[in-house]
Parts: C-alpha cells; structure tokens; sequence
C-alpha cells in the first residue's frame, strides 16, 4: 500500500470518527440545556458523555495533528536545522521523532494501559460505563500518532532521497 494512501486512509478514518464525535457533543450539549432551562428536569447522563467526548475529542485531534505535522513544536531547533547540512537536518528530524515517539510509548500508551488496568472496576457514575473504557483513547491515540510518526519519518527520507542530486 502506498504511504499517501494510507496516511489519506487514516486521515479520512480519524476526521470521521471526530466529526461524529463533534455531532455527539453537540446533540448530548443541546440536550442538557433544552432539559435544564425548559424542562426543569436536568438529564443525568449528557454531562458526563459529553465529558468523556470531548476528552475523546480533544485526543483524537490531538493525534491527527501529527500527522498533518500541526502539533505543538519548539520551532527554535526547526528554524536551527535549516541552516545546517542536509544530512544533519535530516538526522535531527529523526532524532526529534524519536524523542516523541519515547514521550508518546511512556506516557500514553505505558500509561495509559497502565490506567486503564486499574479501572477496570470502576465504574462511571451515570452512564455506569467501566472508567477503562474512557481511558482506553490514551493508547489509541498514542498507536495513532506511533503509525503517524512511522510515516512522516518515511516522508523525510523519501523527501531527502528525491530532492539529492542525481550523478
């Protein structure tokens, strides 16, 4: 399979479960304020859903934004490597996406699983949902952005090939 197609596949994937997150959140929302304000019978359960949306939301952006490399960045060591060689440019870029892939392994998916196992038992208020469920966007995301990280370093060597001169 192609690297574009993939990435283009994910992508589609990622913005459609968001975009129906994003509904789900607007419709649990609407509903808490018509029961709150008209009915003067506030629903139970759209506060929390709405919660744990946005929490599911707010990490599935946050790992489509790597892809399309719209994440959160110190740009001071960006901005540094396109003064150097080519080769030092691209062994920095790597060596930064390695760093996040450490950060990402340890914290999000480390635990996150870890998290998740501890909550197994414990059971969400309302919606009396297992709390691992919730948790389980952590790893998710982090295989997300692991799969992510795996393309846009292919994308820099398949870039540094192409644009090397020819003999």
């Amino acid at each position: 399979m192609n690297i574009n197609k993939l990435r283009s596949l994910l992508d589609s994937l990622i913005l459609g479960v968001c975009a129906f997150a994003l509904m789900l959140l607007v419709v649990t929302v609407t509903w808490q304020v018509f029961s709150r304000y008209v009915l003067n019978d506030p629903s139970s359960f759209t506060d929390e859903l709405s919660r744990y949306t946005m929490v599911w939301l707010g990490l599935l952006g946050a790992s489509y934004l790597f892809g399309v490399r719209g994440h959160l960045a110190i740009t001071l060591v960006a901005t540094a490597a396109n003064q150097v060689s080519t080769k030092l440019n691209l062994a920095l870029q790597v060596f930064i996406n390695l760093l996040t892939f450490s950060f990402v392994a340890l914290a999000m998916f480390k635990g996150g699983l870890a998290l998740m196992t501890k909550t197994t038992q414990q059971l969400s208020p309302a919606l009396q949902l297992p709390m691992s469920y919730v948790y389980s966007i952590l790893p998710i995301a982090a295989v997300i952005i692991f799969v992510y990280l795996a393309l846009n370093t292919l994308d820099l060597f398949i870039k540094n090939t192409s644009s090397a001169p020819t003999k």
